[in-house]
Order: C-alpha cells, then structure tokens, then sequence
C-alpha cells in the first residue's frame, strides 16, 4: 500500500524516517480470506467467489488455533476478509476471539452490503478500520459487483459506521470502465465523511485475470493519479484528515516523487526520496502475507498459484519464517527484476512493483511490471526500443510453467 497522503505531509512537516527491518525479522501485515462465500459476483475478484459454500475451509478450532498464533508471533495487523467476511458461519466469534486477543490493528474488509444489518456488533467489536469496496455510483457499481441495490446496500454500510463513529474507507478498483466515476467517487467520500480512499489498481488474479482486458490504458493511469494527487493535495493544504492511498501498483510512488520535484525544493525531494526507499516498495512475501479459506498461506492475496504451505499443518509464523525459496527471493533487495523493471532507476523506491501481473502475463516472477505507466526516460532508461509496455489482452501462460 502507497500512502499517498502520508508522503505528502512529508514535504511539509518532515520527521525521521524508518527503515524497515531486516527480512528476517520483518512481522507482516496479514489479510486473512476467511471465506470464498459471498454475497456478490464481482467482475474482478482475485479469489473468484459465490454465493455457494466451499468445501475445505477451516474450521472453527483450525482458525482459533491460526489466531493465537498470529498473536504470538507478533503481527503487526489483521485483516479479515473474504470473500465475505460476515457470510462465514462463526466470523463474529472468531472476530471477537481476535479482539480479546489484543491485536495492535484489527481491520475489516467487507463488501459493505451486511454492514448496515450487523452495525451494532460491528461496533461493539470496536474494529480499528472498516474498508468497504465500491467501484463506481449507483448502476456502474451493481454491474461490476453483480447485483442489483449492491451500491445502496454497501451506502448504508458507509452511513452506519459513520454514524457510530467506526473509522471507514471506499475502496475502488480502476479499470476502464469505471475510470471516468473516480471523481464522483472522491466526491462520494468527502460528502459522507469518510475517513480513507483507496485507490487498487487491477491486479490479475482470480476473474480479475480473465477480465485483464478490462484495465486502464496508461494515459488513463496517469490521469487518474493526476486527479487523486491533486485532490489529496487540497485536503492536506486544508488541514483535513482525509486519507488517500493507493495499492497494487508501486510506480505510484515513482509518479508521486516527479509531482514531487515540479513543485518542491531540492532538500524536500530529497527528504521524500529518502523516506520513499526506506518504505521500499512492493513488499509481497514481506512486508504483506496471505492465509486463504482453505488455510494455504500465500505472498499476497493475488498468489493463490503459489503455496508455502497449510497453517492446517504447519504453523504461519514457522511457515514465514522458514526456508521457502520464493519467500526468499521476494524479499531481496534488489529482486532479481528483467526487462524494463530490472532497468529501472527507481528500484528502491517501487521494489519491482506487482510480480504478480508479470507472473500471469509472461510466466515469469521476475519480468517486467506490464502494468507501470511510467515512460523510460522517466524510470531513467535511454533504450527507445521499449519506451513503452502495453496490458497484455491474451490468455496466460500454463500455471504448470509459472514457476520454472
């Protein structure tokens, strides 16, 4: 996740930086799908979801077993996920397991659409964050998620959490078919007062692979972050706590340091590049790690090709710590990035972006990011041949070769 906003009030109220620790010793943020069961049938959902129930999820002693040892190791942040979270059969025990627990950072990401229904358990269990996904207004929204009133379900979700004083943030997945409702989104979250928006660039994974044609064109990339930069930018000029962050694509943070360098002093750049390479980027298999419905533990959430193992048999905090080669190589600094990513002069501060969308397109982990917008004179490469790389619209490779 890039935090927009955060780096912004870097360039005028700078403070120390820091640095992130040793890959050894790194606890990750973990996003637990604790079911594949929901509600809606969203165009783009990485774990392709529905309303049926899935055989081999964990059950309810398993998953009280993975969030003790969550605790135990120490983990900075737990979101729970899904799917739809609230559609699982025990989620509000294993939520209020997880409270009494003392996790530093309990968050929820939800649809929305149950929130409305369940608002006074969902207070009481006194989550830090509650992030509800949206992808469009009204009409636009329900054709992405699949039903009808989705939009004016997951509102009233919104409302209530507001009302009970539940911090709350829209998140938004960008594609080409609903980039032109990203303003009226923006204006959607300053009306009703929500705290954070997330912008989630398409990532291709689950039906969001199969819909890959679906992702934005460059110049639409471009400006949207535009857009999202400028309206940031007002609401830290005004004082205002609204949040923006980003996610899925780390040459965010490349485009936001040239924003940067338009407007500030050379000392100010400097500062903000020093705090962006100490965050380092993409940070799957890190920073960030995935335990499914089924209890496989994956880099991130979009690796569901790829397993280091099941917390059904093995504990996730020996699982992270152990000696799995992917894990490893994920977390070197440099990764050993090809093609225009591997060229890059901005390494530190993206870390190679998603791996995942190179992964899907050319069966290669380590291949270009085909979904950096970021022209090569402004990544610091001369080679005009490759000035630019496109979505790729065809089918991927066979998994059976992903990983060679």
């Amino acid at each position: 996740m890039f935090r927009l906003s955060q780096y912004m009030h870097e360039l005028i109220t700078p403070t120390a930086p820091r640095r992130r620790a040793r890959a050894g010793n790194v606890k990750p943020v973990v996003i637990w799908n604790l079911t594949r069961t929901c509600n809606l049938k969203c165009r783009h959902c990485y774990t392709t979801s529905a309303d049926v129930p899935f055989p081999g999820e964990l059950s309810h002693e398993q998953a009280i077993g993975v969030l003790d040892d969550l605790h135990s190791f120490g983990i900075p942040a737990l979101i729970l996920s899904g799917g739809e979270p609230l559609s699982r059969f025990d989620f509000f025990a294993l939520a209020e397991h997880a409270k009494s627990l003392g996790f530093r950072h309990l968050s929820l990401s939800t649809n929305g659409t149950r929130i409305a229904e369940n608002i006074d358990r969902i207070d009481a269990l006194g989550f830090d964050y509650v992030g509800i996904s949206l992808d469009g207004i009204g009409q636009v929204n329900d054709w992405f998620r699949g039903v009808e009133g989705a939009f004016d379900e997951a509102l009233a979700g919104v409302r209530a959490c507001k009302a009970r004083g539940v911090k709350v943030g829209l998140r938004f997945t960008l594609t080409k078919d609903n980039a032109e409702t990203l303003p009226a989104m923006i204006d959607l979250c300053r009306a009703e007062g929500v705290d954070k928006f997330y912008l989630s660039h398409l990532v291709y994974a689950g039906r969001g692979d199969k819909h890959r044609g679906e992702d934005t064109v460059h110049d639409h990339t471009r400006a949207a972050m535009d857009l999202l930069m400028d309206r940031a930018w007002e609401a830290v000029q005004a004082g205002d706590a609204f949040e923006v962050v980003t996610g899925n694509n780390d040459a965010d943070a490349v485009y936001f340091l040239q924003w940067a360098e338009a407007r500030f002093a050379p000392e100010q750049i400097a500062h903000l590049r020093t705090h962006l390479e100490a965050w380092g980027g993409n940070s799957s298999g890190l920073g960030v790690g995935n335990i499914d419905p089924q209890g496989k533990v994956h880099p991130d959430t979009y690796w569901s090709d790829y397993t280091v193992g099941s917390v059904k048999e093995t504990p996730f905090s020996e699982l992270w710590t152990g000696d799995d080669h992917m894990l490893a190589t994920l977390r070197q600094r440099p990764r050993p990035l090809k093609g225009r990513c591997g060229d890059c002069a901005f390494k530190a501060v993206c870390g190679g972006n998603t791996r995942i969308r190179a992964l899907q397109v050319t069966g290669d982990p380590w291949a270009e990011d085909p979904a950096c917008y970021l022209t090569n004179a402004e990544i610091g490469i001369e080679d005009a041949s490759r000035l630019t790389v496109t979505p790729f619209r065809g089918k991927s490779h066979d998994p059976a070769h992903r990983f060679n």
